[in-house]
């Protein structure tokens, strides 16, 4: 009877797969031994692994280029990369060696921009995508990177108003583009987006107010799906509506040339995860040239703006068992030496699911436990792997376990965390129970194909806690 942890992982995914394989009874997680960073730098530890960062942008924009030469497609694709998923130098840095472009989200982005271009890591001619809803600080931002020569800064209209202020204080010629405020699936709380503008007065708006202005020219149209790139009904409808509307723009606004479909590539959040990327991209240029050619219509360029994508499956969260309490008869919780809200916000605010796979001690029998964290809310827990609806992991014998024996303790990992968890956790600031945030490690590979770790993070100290609170 197999009643190990390797057999239970084995029999119910296909394993070992793309990231994840096993070694003398310990995880590895891109080739990288997980168990001799732990060794060197200790728990709980986020590390984040380069190089998947590139593979991705690479594995796109192959996937579009591809569609584009198997279509006849006559235009051509461009990735962004989403900022606001991670800001981090050292992710913008690795994004940035890719020959990508970069959407924004806020009036401080730009200036991150301004820092990059100092480090020669950005160029000027690249296109700087502006989203969001565009407070003062941001219009003024947007008005001095075009003064100073980023050509390409497109802001992204999300309201009528906001055209207002770029006429009040733009003064050099400016490329525009209009979101359309999408419907959202019948399932959301709202049935229209709060982002953009509606489908029936973007070309009203566009002959009224843009068309007019010799200062401005309309570049692109966007469009964003909330629920991401899946192959629904849902998605292609609202893909064909905007591609339409793209078309019929078109015919009175001929300097219109670019069509944003936005973020959306999904990440694998389970083992299981299965999503066929190629056939998307194929399937996008696809109807987005069947509909154009149907109108006497260019193809547009085709942006995306990727961030989850780009940046979730570069990065882990590591972390040791304390201890293990009995509750009852069929409560086992395993205590981590960290918490999940703070380090993994999305786990319980979204109720967000990640990989969990045990680091070490593949070999023993498996048990099924809920995870809790140090701090003392209630809601401090994690209890289901995406497709298992439970979490399993090597027994542990709770009579004896202290957790301090360095070749006893149990270390366990959630995987692909690389998007938004530290913004949304408040990177550096004040964690709640003022539960220090853990440790963070870079792992890279050098020229000779050797896998090489930076700290770029201490653990968070008690001395700068204080000093945030006022003391």
């Amino acid at each position: 009877m197999k009643t190990k942890y390797i057999d239970l992982i084995q029999q119910t995914y296909e394993f070992p797969q793309e990231g994840f394989s096993v070694e003398d009874n310990e995880l590895l997680f891109n080739n990288v031994h997980l168990m001799d960073i732990i060794k060197q730098y200790g728990t709980p530890l986020k590390i984040t692994y380069l190089p998947k960062i590139s593979e991705n942008i690479h594995k796109a924009k192959r996937y579009f280029n591809v569609a584009i030469a198997k279509a006849d497609y006559q235009s051509s694709y461009h990735y962004c990369y989403c900022t606001k998923s991670s800001h981090f130098e050292f992710v913008l840095s690795e994004v940035l060696k890719n020959d990508v472009h970069l959407e924004t989200s806020s009036a401080f982005d730009l200036n991150l921009i301004e820092t990059l271009n100092e480090l020669g890591q950005f160029e000027k001619s690249n296109y700087i995508i502006c989203n969001g809803c565009k407070k003062q600080a941001y219009i003024d931002n947007i008005a001095m990177m075009l003064e100073k020569g980023y050509v390409n800064t497109i802001p992204v209209l999300d309201s009528k108003r906001e055209f207002d202020l770029l006429e009040k204080y733009v003064k050099t010629p400016c490329k525009v583009g209009i979101r359309i405020a999408s419907e959202e699936e019948p399932r959301f709380e709202f049935y229209t987006s709060r982002l953009g503008i509606r489908y029936n007065d973007i070309i009203p708006f566009y002959q009224e107010r843009i068309k007019k202005n010799p200062n401005f020219k309309l570049k692109m149209l966007h469009f964003f799906i909330n629920t991401g790139i899946h192959d629904t009904a849902y998605y292609w409808n609202e893909l064909t509506k905007c591609v339409n509307l793209y078309c019929d723009l078109k015919k009175i606004a001929p300097e219109l040339d670019s069509l944003n479909i936005g973020g959306g590539f999904p990440i694998k959040t389970s083992l299981s995860f299965e999503y066929d990327y190629e056939y998307m991209a194929e399937e996008i240029v696809s109807q987005i040239k069947q509909i154009c050619t149907r109108e006497g219509v260019m193809e547009p360029e085709i942006f995306t703006e990727f961030g989850s994508y780009t940046v979730g499956e570069s990065s882990a969260v590591l972390f040791s068992i304390l201890q293990q309490k009995r509750q009852n008869d069929r409560e086992l919780w395993n205590m981590i030496d960290s918490s999940f809200m703070t380090t993994l916000p999305d786990s319980w605010a979204l109720n967000q699911q990640f990989i969990i796979l045990a680091i070490n001690h593949w070999d023993r029998e498996y048990e099924r436990v809920f995870l809790g964290g140090l701090t003392c809310d209630s809601m401090d827990y994690y209890n289901a792997e995406a497709n298992l609806n439970a979490v399993f992991l090597p027994q542990i014998d709770s009579c004896n376990y202290r957790g301090e024996d360095s070749d006893d303790i149990q270390y366990i990992g959630l995987f692909n965390t690389g998007a938004y968890q530290e913004a949304l956790g408040g990177y550096g600031g004040i964690q709640h129970c003022l539960t220090p945030a853990p440790k963070h490690i870079i792992i890279d590979v050098n020229e000779e194909g050797e896998v090489t770790t930076k700290l770029f993070a201490k653990e968070q100290s008690y001395k700068s806690m204080l000093k945030i609170l006022g003391y």
